[in-house]
């Protein structure tokens, strides 16, 4: 699947933005635990060339994304396009849909039942925008480094901590890691905190239309009740 990866993204033109994306990085005076990239996808496009590739970033897209941060890692080193960069582990891969099939299982419903979303694959959902907070930031990525001095981990870029979506921000950062190598504690590199533009965003099913239309169907009794998307 990343040879299917490479040629996508050759085909795509995905692979010189990443490059142009590297060239920013690496021109810049700024270090980074994380470095993030935006890859736009076409899921038919991908499922032409392979079905299994296809079939993974929709149903698996966290899985998928770690082969995508798998086949970047490699370019990077290959074509030395970020110098600073270490480790596999300091690449974030975000993967962007341009469309998903047109099919009622990929539509997230609030008003149907059972609410059988406990996957974490990519879902559309329509709505109407009721309320919106304040753009907050939030941790992209973190990197840590392990108290004890005599481990290998308390240098370098080993032990990185990347948001994940769905994840809290105490998933990204908190103060009791400890190490996997030694199980010492983990102590947070300030320096190297990456961090990111969030959006709170209260929705509201589009089917609340019908009930502002003046009239009544056959259901005497619904209720509309908003629910609330992060926007990062």
């Amino acid at each position: 699947m990343r040879e299917v990866v490479l040629v996508y993204l050759d085909r795509s033109g995905g692979l010189q933005k990443f490059v142009h994306d590297c060239k920013k990085y690496n021109d810049s005076k700024q270090s980074y635990a994380v470095y993030r990239f935006i890859i736009s996808i076409n899921p038919s496009d991908i499922a032409e060339l392979d079905a299994t590739l296809g079939n993974y970033i929709l149903h698996n897209p966290l899985q998928a994304a770690q082969i995508f941060q798998s086949v970047c890692f490699v370019a990077i080193k290959t074509l030395s396009l970020i110098e600073q960069l270490q480790t596999e582990a300091q690449i974030s891969i975000l993967l962007k849909p341009t469309h998903l099939p047109p099919l009622p299982s990929y539509v997230l419903s609030l008003s149907a039942y059972p609410f059988n979303y406990t996957s974490q694959r990519f879902y559309m959902s329509e709505g109407i925008v009721i309320a919106m907070g304040t753009v907050t930031k939030y941790t992209q990525g973190a990197r840590f480094l392990c108290t004890e001095e005599t481990c290998p981990f308390s240098e370098g870029f080993r032990c990185i901590r990347v948001h994940c979506p769905g994840a809290t921000e105490s998933a990204t950062v908190r103060t009791d890691f400890v190490c996997s190598l030694c199980s010492s504690p983990l102590q947070e590199d300030m320096k190297f905190r990456v961090l990111g533009d969030k959006q709170i965003v209260e929705m509201i099913d589009a089917k609340i239309l019908n009930a502002l239309k003046g009239y009544s169907n056959d259901k005497s009794h619904f209720r509309i009740q908003a629910f609330t998307v992060f926007l990062r």
